[in-house]
């Protein structure tokens, strides 16, 4: 059984459930089809808009003129190998990978860049136990 799932999501800018795309129909089906996200909620005002989830963990896309090449989100994960692999095997560009550091602790990451422009900062701490 897999271990790989979605932990939480964290905007670079400032909502992670209005992250912005030029059309919400077309990052429905590429968010569904390559991050295993359901569509949960749609919506048309203010904007277009659609909330997709997985593992509990909700991303939100919007027409809201936002520049997508500027956005993204850090997504917290279990199982980051796994993860990995999982969008690997959708065809997805991955960077490599390497170690951060943020309060303190490791992190293992790679990043996905999206279609749309939004950049994915795929992350999980590094085990420090023997």
């Amino acid at each position: 059984m897999s271990t790989a799932s979605f932990r939480a999501a964290f905007p670079y800018q400032d909502d992670v459930l209005a992250l912005p795309v030029s059309n919400v129909q077309e990052a429905a089906a590429w968010y569904c089809q390559n991050f295993g996200m359901q569509e949960i909620e749609r919506g048309s005002k203010p904007n277009p808009f659609v909330i997709l989830e997985r593992d509990g963990v909700r991303i939100g896309f919007a027409e809201n003129g936002g520049d997508p090449t500027q956005d993204g989100a850090a997504v917290l994960v279990a199982g980051i190998a796994e993860v990995r692999d999982e969008l690997e095997s959708r065809g997805l560009n991955l960077s490599d990978w390497r170690v951060d550091e943020y309060e303190g602790k490791q992190l293992k990451v790679f990043f996905v860049t999206a279609p749309d422009g939004l950049c994915y900062y795929f992350h999980e701490p590094v085990d420090s136990t023997p």
